[in-house]
């Protein structure tokens, strides 16, 4: 794929990116729509207590195995950048069947032990049941969940991002309404309370998964692809498959890492906050919500730079490689810069969208001001980085990021607004030195001469 003029090479980032922010955004509408269906419930302050802790211990396991999307993305974008289309497949393959395996492993050990892995986080004893309960259903889903993240690896790297926001919208709006029925109980079954969530989230996903298996049989996929052809690890010419499941492995482990670590910093972050009152905890929750507008569509984009510099990267051309990811990167800045701006001149009205509390409301008027810089630093950092991953830098990203995010992030923070007593400005002022810097470190690389010359063999 060629640079051609500004107005085109804008169409074709965006046409990557906008279904990804769609399918992102349902997302979140689903887990508000969690939120309400479950806080309306007869016992909901033991529910809610239970979703939350069910909830981190669910993205905790969903965000370090999601990176096999990436591992497959990025091989898939490389080959069909080389045109290499029955590689494409067969990289696709052994990913569903990598998927399938660590899924049903993952998924019993949970399934077995979500009492025990519930009651270590929950202090009440009836707040751990419905965390359990939850628990034991939602991974109930999990072998269909990684086998729909190796397909969306797939169809990222081969551009057709619509796919992904299309099984997204069915799953999500089938996940509302199973949540509906399964929770009160509706159209002849029974009410589960915070565990009819949990069912209703697996089946979501398998529903999910089989939207992605239905297009895959479309000729179109089929005979270009070879899809099922090759569907084991033993593949021709000697241990091609096992060799493609290594190197998937290599590309996805450091990033499934790097979530974990920076969720642990985040909520180290949020911890600090907690040293200074609920009210500046509940205000910067507020304020961390708000920043998920820049940070969903940033995601997108940065989808979009891995799989155009995964093709060109496919076809050796470095250059055009480079060039793509700027071109997105721009794309992006501007976004967040004027995000922003909004955020900056008119935090209230920000503000008074998301809480009616006006305690609240006045102490995060100002950090929303410094959230509004620090996220102009998205539409840099986390688009090149997603470049430097369709290089095979993942080593590199989780590195940069894990450093700053443990040892300059966090520990300012606490310096800040504990030790130096500035309080919740203090520790907020330190999230710009935290996104600024991981930006250059990331822009830097990018643009070094080495960077994007890293050959991925298997």
């Amino acid at each position: 794929m060629k640079l051609l003029s500004l107005g085109d090479n804008k169409k074709v980032i965006l046409q990557l990116a906008l279904p990804v922010i769609a399918g992102l955004s349902v997302q979140t509408v689903l887990s508000l729509v969690d939120t309400a269906i479950i806080g309306r419930l007869p016992d909901a302050k033991f529910a809610l207590a239970a979703l939350g802790i069910a909830f981190y211990a669910t993205w905790a396991v969903i965000s370090f195995f999601s990176s096999l999307s990436n591992g497959t993305q990025i091989l898939v974008s490389r080959n069909f950048g080389s045109k290499n289309y029955e590689e494409c497949g067969r990289v696709l393959n052994s990913s569903i069947i990598m998927g399938l395996v660590l899924g049903i492993i993952v998924s019993l050990l949970v399934v077995f032990f979500s009492s025990n892995i519930a009651n270590l986080f929950a202090v009440d004893k009836k707040v751990g049941i419905y965390a359990g309960s939850y628990l034991f259903y939602r991974f109930m889903g999990l072998p269909f969940f990684l086998v729909s993240v190796s397909y969306r690896g797939f169809y990222f790297g081969i551009g057709k991002t619509k796919i992904f926001m299309i099984a997204g919208v069915f799953a999500n709006l089938s996940n509302i309404f199973l949540d509906y029925t399964l929770v009160y109980g509706a159209f002849g079954f029974k009410g589960m309370g915070l565990a009819g969530a949990g069912l209703g989230s697996a089946i979501a996903t398998g529903l999910e998964t089989s939207v992605y298996v239905v297009v895959s049989m479309m000729k179109s996929y089929r005979t270009k692809y070879l899809l099922f052809k090759n569907l084991r690890f033993n593949l021709p010419k000697g241990k091609a498959g096992l060799n493609i499941a290594r190197v998937i492995v290599k590309l996805s482990l450091p990033i499934s890492f790097q979530s974990i670590f920076t969720l642990t910093g985040l909520l180290l972050f949020i911890s600090i906050i907690g040293l200074m009152g609920a009210i500046q905890q509940a205000a910067s929750q507020v304020v961390l919500s708000a920043m998920f507008l820049s940070f969903m569509p940033s995601m997108g984009f940065g989808v979009a730079a891995q799989t155009l510099v995964g093709n060109q990267l496919g076809e050796n051309n470095i250059k055009a490689a480079k060039k793509w990811g700027f071109e997105t990167s721009k794309i992006s800045t501007t976004y967040t810069l004027l995000l922003g701006l909004i955020f900056v001149l008119f935090p209230g009205f920000v503000i008074s969208i998301l809480t009616t509390d006006s305690n609240i409301a006045n102490i995060a008027v100002p950090i929303l001001r410094i959230a509004g810089f620090a996220q102009i630093f998205f539409g840099i950092g986390f688009v090149l980085a997603n470049g430097l991953l369709a290089a095979g830098e993942s080593f590199f990203v989780m590195l940069t990021d894990v450093t700053i995010n443990w040892f300059v992030f966090v520990p300012l923070a606490y310096l800040l607004g504990v030790v130096f007593k500035f309080g919740l400005i203090g520790v907020w002022t330190a999230m710009p030195f935290y996104t600024s810097l991981y930006a250059l470190i990331i822009f830097l690389r990018f643009n070094s001469k080495v960077a994007l010359k890293k050959n991925i063999k298997y």
